[in-house]
């Protein structure tokens, strides 16, 4: 993906992050706190913020034996 691809792509909410890997906002705030999966949060202020590459990019490692 393309600098400017990045910069175009949404950004997404804990809530909204993980309704997407279908999980609980919490345990995502914990995963974020204890570095159990890299995720790369961005904060923005104190917004928590993820893009969905990294999401999808997380879910293909899970995916892949």
């Amino acid at each position: 993906m393309g600098q400017e691809q990045k910069l175009l792509e949404p950004l997404l909410t804990r809530k909204e992050a993980a309704k997407y890997l279908n999980i609980s906002p919490g345990t995502l705030a914990v995963w974020d706190c204890t570095k159990r999966y890299d995720l790369k949060p961005l904060k923005v202020g104190r917004a928590v913020r993820y893009r969905l590459s990294n999401l999808e990019k997380f879910l293909d490692n899970q995916l892949t034996p």
